[in-house]
């Protein structure tokens, strides 16, 4: 994790001073590539930092954090843009991931002995992935929350890639009423984070997890079904409280069925599975969006998010899986 912050922080800086654009979106490229070793990274280092019964309470503070920073970020961007201009700005963006580097540095080193692994060959690479599948075939039940989850959330982020246009050719509403909404809804982001921070002891995980991501399902519904500013901004907002609640459930369901040694790869492996089927389900929206009206399409993908989702709720609250979602002791992963 402190490498993948000092090299995005190196390569940021040079972003300047690069006149050559093919140069700059191969850099943002590499820069990406480089970032996509710190999701499954931190994920196994939050998993073995955080005692299981503080996990779902964590990954809802996290969630307002992030929802802070998503809100804030592109306003204090904007200030300092017109301040000091991009060039200062990218390269305080540099300087930030080298303070988060050395942040990283004073964190706890969770690692109780290093794992001696033999050099990375093809064979090494055929192990792991019989290791990982291995897992998925043994772990049922998880598999199957899993696959429903991501499913619901990617037909969400189908349905992401739309809300601009919906917003300015069926709402006609101007990019800065766009603008309003989003910060509108970045504001119920942080709101339903701290409430699922607060009710973190009160409320089973299941309810997070299986509620949380039913609700958001029907705050896309509500959205695209929305008339005018005022009905498309309190949908947003009620997607955004909920979406707190079902990103910390399932942050928090996976940390606890995921063994700890098997996390990263298998996280890895998803990602990259997740990224090409987002992008299939995003240009299926858009096609079928020039054949037929893009808010009867984006009302169906919402639908089809609200029956998986529907599907997940009930095959969590069943009384025979309570165990899967106890938040002391070991995860069961069966």
């Amino acid at each position: 994790m402190i490498g993948v912050n000092l090299l995005r922080g190196c390569l940021v800086a040079l972003i300047p001073l690069i006149q050559s654009l093919a140069l700059i979106y191969f850099l943002l490229l590499l820069i990406s590539m480089i970032g996509a070793f710190f999701g499954p990274s931190s994920n196994v280092y939050i998993t073995k930092l955080v005692p299981q019964e503080n996990r779902k309470r964590f990954n809802s503070i996290m969630s307002m954090t992030n929802s802070g920073a998503f809100l804030l970020g592109p306003a204090l961007a904007g200030v300092l843009i017109m301040a000091f201009g991009t060039d200062i700005c990218i390269w305080i963006n540099s300087i930030a991931f080298l303070i988060c580097a050395f942040c990283l540095y004073l964190l706890p080193n969770v690692d109780e002995k290093r794992e001696v692994r033999e050099p990375k060959r093809w064979k090494t690479i055929v192990d792991d992935w019989k290791t990982v599948k291995a897992f998925v075939v043994r772990a049922r039940f998880f598999m199957m929350i899993y696959l429903l989850f991501q499913t619901a959330m990617l037909f969400g982020f189908a349905l992401d890639s739309q809300e601009v246009t919906f917003i300015k050719q069926n709402l006609h509403l101007s990019d800065q009423a766009y603008g309003l909404i989003v910060s509108i809804t970045g504001l119920g982001a942080i709101v339903g984070a701290a409430v699922a921070t607060m009710l973190a002891k009160r409320i089973n995980l299941k309810w997070y997890l299986g509620g949380g991501l039913f609700l958001t399902m029907i705050g896309y519904f509500l959205f695209y079904s929305s008339v005018n500013f005022l009905t498309a901004t309190v949908a947003f907002v009620f997607l955004g409280f909920f979406m707190a609640f079902a990103n910390a459930g399932y942050a928090t369901f996976f940390q606890n069925q995921v063994p700890v040694h098997l996390m990263g790869r298998f996280g890895s492996l998803a990602d990259m599975i997740q990224a090409v089927i987002q992008i299939v389900l995003t240009l299926l929206l858009g096609f079928f969006a020039e054949w037929f009206s893009l808010q009867m399409v984006c009302l169906l993908f919402s639908i089809v998010g609200m029956v998986v989702a529907l599907n997940l709720l009930v095959k969590i609250t069943r009384t025979s899986k309570a165990s899967f979602f106890e938040e002391s002791g070991e995860g069961i992963s069966k």
